[in-house]
Formats: structure tokens, sequence, C-alpha cells
């Protein structure tokens, strides 16, 4: 009976173990930081460098893999593009359609974004206009 007993109290005492919020490995923007406090300008470079991963493969000023986030905001005004389609995979890429491929395990990252973060992203694009 004190064998049942105790095993009905261990069986409690882990039963009871609190489990995490979220599961390993999200990323959401309020990790980063809280979004009210943050213009979309910010709020898009947190999810340029952060979330969206973009960082790796775009510098503000220069070329890298892909083209620059000056260079990115010239073109699609110039152009009359769409940022947030292109993100959403909607539109076709207008910079560089040959570098799509490489730039298409990014565009999961940013299919699955909030509409909000599409456009604080694109905020922070063309903030860079010269």
């Amino acid at each position: 009976m004190k064998k049942l007993a105790l095993i009905a109290i261990a069986f409690l005492v882990f039963s009871c173990k609190k489990e995490s919020a979220e599961p390993f490995g999200t990323s959401t923007t309020t990790d980063i930081k809280s979004e009210a406090t943050l213009t979309p300008e910010a709020l898009g470079k947190e999810l340029f460098e952060n979330k969206g991963a973009c960082i790796a493969c775009h510098r503000v000023d220069a070329k890298l893999i892909g083209p620059s986030v000056q260079e990115m905001a010239k073109t699609y005004k110039e152009q009359n593009g769409n940022i947030i389609a292109f993100l959403k995979e909607e539109a076709k890429p207008i910079m560089d359609p040959a570098q799509y491929e490489v730039m298409k395990a990014n565009l999961a990252i940013t299919k699955a974004m909030s509409e909000e973060e599409l456009k604080a992203i694109e905020a922070y694009v063309n903030s860079h206009l010269k």
C-alpha cells in the first residue's frame, strides 16, 4: 500500500510540471523587442537583421550576395515595385532574377510574417532612399 501511495505522489509531482509557453527555437518579434515601442523602421531593422535573416545576404550600402538595401529601395521606387508582394512571393523579382533561387529559402520566412511585419521591413528598406 505504501508503494502505491509513493507512486501516486510521484505521478502527481511530475505531472504538475510547468511546460514552456513556446516551443524551443521559435522566434517572434516580441522576443526581439516590444513592437509597441518601436517605429516601423526600427521594427523593420530588427526583423531584417534577426527573424528575417536578410542581413545574411544584404548590407545597407554594399552588395554582398544580394543587392544593398539602398539599391533595393532605389530600384523598387524607380520601377514602382511592391516589396511586400515580392516577400509574399506574389510578385516576380525585379532586382536580380538570377539570384531568386538563392532567395527562396528566406521567402519561406517572410511569407509567414504578419502584414505589420512586412510593412515594417518595407519601411526599413525605404528609409534608405537617398
